[in-house]
């Protein structure tokens, strides 16, 4: 693998998203599941490869490959692990950081309601593997990791762990992650359109007179080019070059508190017995922490303002469309299959989950509004946080209920510990170290203490009753 063996596998991906792209515009269908351009295009890699076109062809045929070289194939399994740091790098760039209190006051509802859901899916994992998966097929106890990395974490999480599922003796983990993750997105968007026609039907939310330009729009991350800002009018830099620099210093600054951590395990914890850790931690969700702190130091040192988001939210969201093509052309269909047992049983148990944090638990912990709230969360468990955004989008059109915001502020307490964020990331070296037992009894008990709190401080009681 060489320089000129990447420069042209990214390509050949940029030549994918324009086929997704185009086939997205001409497949109605795929417009209503409101499947990213990325997705299909990746679905264009894996059949063009070795896993599909090449099952048709002898082994020492020429296409026995498909069309892929097996360089490409190499570059195209390395790139997630790298992209994903950019897509968390840039998470919170540009983006005001609100006080803790003003975060609480705007979205505790929905942040007690989606930690709930999130460590409830460890919950259901590793219960299944502890009582179902392991005893029946023998699969590796981090399974019960697998449905919070591919529905609550999406692809770009099920991706970038590719090389911590290595480390730790499990390679088919990522992949039956991302085939998670694929399910995921695909149900989120047909559930949640089936859970908020039986809202309307039953009155908790108003008939939504939603556009479909408008859903377009969102569910292709794609924001209309905007207007020149006075702080990009210096000639002597071009200003996606310093949004890159901003980026990068993210990275290295959650490259250096990675190591730091590391170097501390390794001196006081290991020394008194403490097994090792965080060096099978990625970067990327300390990468993300180092964007918080970027943005909170330019808000005090009043660089801040040149970091613009638009621009931002374009460069994490190619980021994570090259890393979205690279994994899926990249997956091994051999693996699913070899666990298609265990795959289908953790994949409905993940859908029945969060079917119950939808139509049971968010009556009980909203105050109010309480089905454009649970859809924001419940898309978000099942996808990916753009499917939770296209849900409320779909529900609540014009934002009457206010789950926009509280969703957007919700991220701020949520996605640095779970959702791709530091507990995402320990999961695997976690029950690798300890078993899938220890770390059951103690995601129940977190998932229990988020409940009770959720059900005591935000019951639709301390609202008067609106469910």
């Amino acid at each position: 693998m060489n320089l000129e063996t990447v420069f042209f596998a990214i390509l050949l991906i940029a030549v994918l998203l324009l086929a997704g792209k185009w086939t997205r515009r001409r497949v109605g269908l795929l417009r209503r599941l409101f499947l990213p351009s990325s997705i299909v295009a990746g679905v264009f890699a894996l059949l063009l490869g070795p896993q599909v076109l090449g099952r048709f062809f002898a082994e020492d045929s020429a296409w026995a490959q498909g069309l892929w070289t097996p360089s490409v194939l190499e570059v195209w399994s390395s790139l997630p692990g790298i992209f994903i740091n950019v897509v968390f790098a840039a998470l919170f760039l540009g983006k005001g950081i609100p006080s803790l209190r003003a975060i609480w006051r705007s979205a505790g509802p929905m942040v007690a309601h989606g930690q709930t859901l999130a460590w409830g899916q460890y919950v259901v994992g590793l219960g299944l593997v502890l009582v179902m998966l392991s005893p029946l097929w023998g699969i590796n106890p981090m399974a019960g990791a697998l449905i919070e990395i591919g529905f609550e974490g999406g692809h770009g999480t099920a991706a970038g762990l590719g090389d911590t599922f290595r480390e730790l003796g499990f390679e088919d983990g990522a992949d039956l992650a991302l085939g998670l993750a694929t399910v995921g997105v695909v149900m989120g968007v047909i559930l949640g359109t089936v859970a908020i026609n039986w809202a309307v039907w039953k009155g908790h939310i108003e008939r939504p007179d939603r556009s479909e330009d408008d859903e377009e729009e969102l569910a292709e991350h794609e924001n209309r080019e905007p207007p020149v800002d006075a702080r990009f009018t210096d000639r002597s830099i071009e200003p996606l070059s310093i949004h890159l620099g901003f980026v990068g210093v993210s990275i290295a600054v959650g490259w250096l508190l990675l190591q730091g951590m590391v170097r501390l395990e390794s001196a006081v914890l290991v020394p008194l017995g403490w097994p090792e850790l965080l060096r099978h931690i990625p970067l990327f969700p300390l990468a993300m922490i180092g964007g918080v702190i970027v943005q909170i130091l330019g808000e005090r040192l009043g660089y801040a303002q040149l970091i613009d988001r638009n621009l931002m939210n374009r460069i994490s969201g190619t980021a994570l469309d090259l890393l979205i093509v690279a994994a899926l052309g990249a997956l091994s269909l051999e693996a699913i299959g070899a666990h298609a047992g265990p795959f289908a049983v953790l994949a409905l148990g993940g859908i029945v989950w969060n079917l119950f944090g939808f139509f049971v638990l968010a009556r009980l912990m909203f105050p109010r509004d309480w089905a454009p709230n649970g859809l924001a969360n419940f898309g978000q468990g099942m996808g990916m946080t753009v499917i939770g955004l296209l849900l409320v989008r779909m529900s609540d059109p014009h934002n009457r209920s206010g789950a926009m915001e509280a969703f957007g502020y919700k991220q701020l307490l949520f996605e640095p510990v779970v959702g791709g964020g530091l507990f995402t990331a320990a999961s695997l070296p976690l029950i690798y170290q300890f078993g899938a037992g220890p770390v059951f009894i103690g995601v129940t008990f977190v998932m229990a203490g988020w409940l009770v709190f959720g059900l005591w401080k935000f019951g639709p009681r301390r609202a008067g009753g609106t469910a």
